[in-house]
């Protein structure tokens, strides 16, 4: 026995704890409904007259916390409901006769349905369930043709036909769907034969020790982790064992034959005591290890909702919880225990009496060397118990322990302290979420965040957020962000008003992005309170897309070209060119230079008729001769190119540009010279510049054409000497040079003359033009041609130091000695003056 007061009853190694007295008023209780209660103290829904198809008495579907406090309700307009189930998401879900699935959200808002077959449609449902498997809630389904379709996981339809179960003429007695291996199976009994249904094969199995009594199983329920099974037989007998049906925990004689309406597991996580629940009119008794059975009387009609560690029962007018008492509370609470825990309560008691019996019970403690598992035993104890003031009591007799022990991490302690506030928060009646410590650890504080801001309890969320000291991001910002999607949706207050309280509410928040909040206002039909909100937005890349969206082109335009980003305005500029016709496309950029001057950087490389376009538009004359000549380049024929460059001189002169059409004039006239000597001469010339058809022209010795195009286009004789130079001496036509030499005083002097022929090689020739190379240069000629003694005598005649020098570093010590003296002594008299 375990001695408990107020709110909790003892069921033998169970516990019945009241969670709350309902705040709805049933008439008739939970009879007549068709109810499904969300796990993890989640919302209660009610179909009230489901079996009513009546036009003028539609069914009532009506949505509860878990204390009973209305949260939506409203006639059933639909088809034929055969059951409601929950989303891991708290999301409610109707399956209709013809294998339809509503999907409502927590306040009773319609958000979408899917079908689970044609087939399903054709044969009707006959019975379905709805689970939760590894990938998300699933959807298994009986048909009127007594084949079973199921779907894992809603959010990702992927519908699968099961196997046939052999010898199966009318509906079977019971089944249930078991998660193993990652893989959703169905469990199907035909009188005392056993399926199970996967995606290839239906195999018959046989529970291990299964009473022989028995000619038909008549109920069967899986426990909340998958991992156990419990079966009911017609004999009155139920079977535990593992899930995998290989391994029986217990069997355990009920005495009641007639099918129950209903069974659940009752186990909590680790603990070595299979225990199941199972429900008749009126009666409730848990089975166990022993044969003995405790009954349990119920006055109103009952729901039992499996939970990771116990079940929930709800009636019309109370809301309690079954589990298994946790270890940790039955060493400290039964009746005459001698555990650390106990004791250290007893002496934290006695402590507060000034009794100095409190020094003995922790003497006591401390002799056997666990006052550390008696602060340990209080702070687990402390966490599976209800009721704030029994909280209290171990977790002041845990601090008293703590006093008494050095090196005791604070961990634990702290830890429980913050869990238990928290709970105890979302407990209260007016939020009822009725979560035990095991269900918070196991659900996390992330997921019980989402579950408050999903009620709309936001100030409850961001106290929680603050005091557990969430990241801000994950925590206090998300929480702002959902409750401003939230109000930008309420109608009654101006755009105004509500822009100003988001930007209040949201200015020191981190990482919020009111983009988001502005496409929930644009989706509310309140697309100017959207675009209040997204002058909020610091990230341009934010606010772009949805102003495209919701058709503010120009002000998309704006903030993209504010950005300097040019990814993003090239991404508008494509969007108005695809969305705009062409006129106004146009005529939008002009009005915006720098969006403007992208778009034609973007056609010279991808669209060059658009380009044309454009400076067409805008008259400018220019930018269009400039495209004629380069469209004349990329065009083989001749004549299309000559006819694109007199294109280009007629834009040139529009333009006033008299420099660039006489340029492209003379291009013209250099095109077709090159044409007609490539058809006289055959040599390859069309498309070569000035310079180098005058060099082809000197170098294959058509020296007469190369200088008609010299006088021509008026060739600066510098150039054109310089050309005619090299090319002769490429080809080693030294008469010809020796002649060309000699037609006039050459404007660019002799010393280039010396210079090539050194460079291929002819000294010979070079020497004939150092005579006539200027005095300046003479040093340097001589040099080149090696003539040491003509170099020294000009440097020494000309007086020149820097020349001198030169000299002498060219010269030898051993073959020009008496020049080197000759040098010295010109170079010490330069030096002098």
């Amino acid at each position: 026995f375990v001695a408990y007061r107020g709110q909790t009853e003892l069921l033998g190694p169970l516990r019945k704890i009241e969670l709350y007295e309902m705040g709805w008023n049933l008439k008739d209780g939970l009879r007549e409904c068709l109810v499904a209660a969300a796990p993890y103290g989640g919302p209660i829904a009610l179909l009230k007259g489901h079996y009513r198809r009546s036009p003028s008495a539609r069914p009532q579907l009506e949505i509860y916390s878990s204390s009973g406090l209305p949260l939506a309700s409203f006639p059933w307009k639909s088809g034929v409901v055969k059951q409601l189930g929950w989303t891991v998401s708290d999301d409610l879900l109707c399956v209709q006769e013809d294998g339809t699935v509503l999907v409502y959200d927590l306040w009773g808002g319609f958000k979408r349905h899917f079908s689970m077959g044609n087939e399903v449609s054709q044969s009707q449902v006959l019975e379905t369930k709805i689970f939760h498997s590894p990938y998300g809630t699933g959807v298994a389904i009986l048909t009127g043709a007594l084949r079973f379709t199921l779907a894992t996981n809603i959010d990702d339809i992927k519908l699968r036909r099961l196997p046939e179960v052999p010898g199966l003429q009318e509906a079977p007695s019971c089944w249930a769907v078991l998660t193993q291996d990652r893989q959703s199976k169905v469990l199907v009994a035909n009188g005392s034969q056993l399926f199970i249904l996967d995606n290839t094969a239906c195999t018959p199995v046989t529970p291990p020790g299964l009473s022989p009594q028995a000619s038909s199983i008549v109920h069967m329920c899986v426990s909340f982790s998958y991992k156990y099974l419990a079966l009911l037989t017609d004999s009155g007998h139920v079977w535990m064992g593992t899930s995998n049906l290989k391994e029986k925990l217990s069997e355990v004689d009920t005495k009641i034959k007639t099918p129950p309406k209903q069974m659940a597991w009752c186990r909590r996580p680790k603990s070595q005591q299979p225990s199941a629940v199972v429900m008749w009119d009126g009666l409730l008794i848990v089975v166990g290890e022993c044969k003995e059975t405790i009954q349990y009387h119920l006055d109103d009609d009952s729901v039992l909702v499996p939970e990771l560690d116990g079940v929930r029962i709800i009636s019309g007018t109370h809301h309690e919880l079954l589990q298994e008492v946790p270890g940790a509370c039955e060493e400290i609470f039964k009746i005459a225990s001698m555990a650390p825990g106990a004791l250290l309560l007893e002496a934290h008691k006695e402590y507060e009496k000034e009794s100095q019996k409190a020094d003995e019970y922790l003497r006591e403690i401390k002799e056997q060397s666990l006052l550390s598992e008696a602060v340990r035993q209080c702070v687990e104890a402390a966490g599976h118990e209800h009721e704030p003031e029994t909280q209290k009591t171990l977790l002041r007799a845990a601090s008293f322990g703590k006093c008494f022990l050095s090196n005791f991490p604070p961990e634990q302690f702290v830890s429980m302290c913050r869990d238990l506030r928290v709970l105890n928060a979302v407990r209260d009646y007016t939020v009822g979420i009725p979560l035990t410590h095991t269900q918070f650890k196991q659900m996390t504080v992330q997921v019980l965040i989402d579950r408050l801001v999903y009620r709309k309890l936001y100030p409850l969320a961001i106290e929680v957020c603050r005091y557990l000291k969430t990241p801000e991001y994950q925590g206090v910002s998300r929480v702002l962000k959902h409750w401003a999607c939230y109000k930008v949706q309420q109608k009654e207050e101006s755009d105004e008003v509500i822009a100003k309280a988001v930007s209040v509410k949201l200015a020191d928040a981190a990482g919020i992005s009111y983009s988001e909040i502005a496409t929930k206002a644009y989706e509310s039909g309140r697309t100017e309170l959207a675009i209040k909100l997204l002058e909020f937005e610091p990230r341009s890349g934010e606010q772009v897309p949805l102003l495209l969206k919701m058709k503010k082109s120009p002000l998309a335009l704006s903030k993209a070209i504010e950005s300097g980003d040019t990814d993003l305005v090239y991404t508008v500029v494509m969007y108005l060119k695809n969305e705009l016709n062409r006129g106004d496309f146009f005529m939008m950029l002009r009005n915006q230079p720098v969006a403007l001057s992208l778009y034609k950087q973007f056609c010279k490389h991808q669209e060059q008729d658009t380009l044309k376009d454009l400076f067409n538009q805008d008259d400018d004359h220019e930018e269009l001769g400039n495209f004629y000549v380069k469209a004349s380049y990329k065009d083989q024929r001749l004549e299309a190119r000559v006819a694109l460059l007199q294109s280009a001189v007629d834009e040139y002169y529009k333009a006033k540009n008299d420099f660039s059409a006489k340029t492209t004039e003379d291009e013209m006239r250099l095109l077709r010279f090159q044409r007609k000597l490539e058809e006289e001469k055959g040599e390859q010339l069309v498309g070569f510049s000035l310079h180098d058809t005058m060099t082809t022209l000197l170098s294959v010795g058509l020296h007469k054409h190369a200088e008609q195009l010299y006088k021509d286009f008026r060739v600066p004789d510098k150039r054109f000497w310089w050309l005619k130079l090299k090319a002769l001496a490429e080809k080693e036509d030294w008469e010809e040079l020796e002649k060309f030499g000699k037609t006039k005083k050459s404007p660019v002097g002799y010393l280039p003359f010396v210079e090539v022929c050194i460079k291929h090689h002819n000294k010979y020739e070079a020497k004939k033009y150092v005579s006539k190379v200027t005095p300046e240069q003479k040093v340097k000629a001589h040099l080149a041609v090696g003539d040491m003694e003509g170099a020294a005598e000009a440097a020494i005649e000309r007086r020149n130091e820097s020349e001198i020098s030169t000299v002498l570093s060219r010269c030898s010590a051993t073959t020009d000695h008496l020049l080197m003296e000759r040098l010295n002594r010109a170079k010490a008299t330069a030096v002098k003056k």
